[in-house]
């Protein structure tokens, strides 16, 4: 397996191509971008940001793993309204496009939600409306990311939707491509589940995965730790991974970010993904 980080782990003032290298000198393989609704790589960047940033990732040895974008929050496949739908939509289509020039393999993509605790005002879908309108859509976009040669990763997360891997299986088999599966965040699991039982009924559906850890005795995105600081069993998850044949990139999400020094959870995470993938020999007193 590959080590990677996301984008979103690092200080939220510091540019894309900084992220790369400070990726690069904390000994990472690779880094997962993330597409912005503006800004430096964002839905308006030209092909020419877009090639300086894959040229600077090229030099520095760091691969992009793949592409993130957090605008599924706001345009959602799952929404009632056809408006935001359409454009939930055109940012996937978007996100395929950026992905294939960064020659990024994957793209995470939220499927929507019935709705979300943590945003104020947000939309309530019916859990069958959402189902269906995300289930057409992606049908659609599978289409897409096939004629890009880039993957699709419905990831779970907490929207009230495909809450069990049960679900999130079958809702895989229904799209019926090769080219949409499942973008399994392990600690995004420990709230209402255990990681292991995901890898195992996942299985080949899962194109990336996610490393964050989290308290199942705290509360709300507070409960967010520093890998292995959680109820995360990651010997456990890194045997499930391995079963399985699971060789791509597990990449580190690190949510919420440290107050000082923010760059420093960056060189924490690669060593704690060190200890959890062997990389390291563990020190002992």
């Amino acid at each position: 397996m590959k080590k990677g980080i996301n984008q979103w782990s690092f200080p939220v003032d510091m540019s894309a191509a900084a992220c790369i290298r400070l990726a690069k000198q904390a000994g990472f393989d690779g880094i997962e971008l993330a597409l912005a609704e503006t800004g430096e790589l964002s839905l308006e960047s030209s092909l020419e940001q877009i090639a300086e940033l894959r040229r600077i990732a090229d030099g520095e040895g760091v691969e992009i793993s793949s592409l993130a974008s957090g605008l599924g929050w706001s345009y959602a496949l799952t929404s009632t309204s056809k408006l935001n739908r359409d454009k939930a939509i055109d940012v996937v289509k978007r996100q395929l496009d950026v992905a294939a020039q960064l020659k990024a393999d994957t793209i995470l993509v939220v499927p929507g939600a019935v709705g979300v605790d943590f945003i104020p005002d947000s939309e309530v879908t019916e859990y069958d409306v959402a189902y269906d309108n995300a289930l057409e859509a992606l049908k659609g976009l599978a289409v897409e990311a096939e004629a890009h040669g880039v993957s699709i990763g419905v990831e779970n997360v907490w929207n009230k939707f495909l809450l069990s891997p049960l679900e999130m299986r079958g809702f895989i088999d229904s799209i019926g491509s090769e080219f949409v599966g499942a973008y399994l965040d392990i600690g995004n699991t420990v709230l209402t589940g255990y990681p292991e039982h995901w890898i195992k009924i996942l299985n080949r559906r899962i194109k990336k995965v996610h490393f964050k850890d989290f308290r199942r005795n705290g509360a709300g995105l507070s409960a967010f730790v520093d890998l292995l600081a959680g109820d995360v069993d990651y010997p456990l998850v890194m045997s499930k991974l391995e079963e399985i044949g699971y060789a791509g990139y597990v990449i580190a999400e690190m949510i919420p970010p440290y107050r000082h020094h923010p760059e420093q959870i960056v060189y924490n995470t690669s060593g704690a993904m060190d200890a959890i993938m062997g990389r390291t020999q563990r020190r002992t007193i």
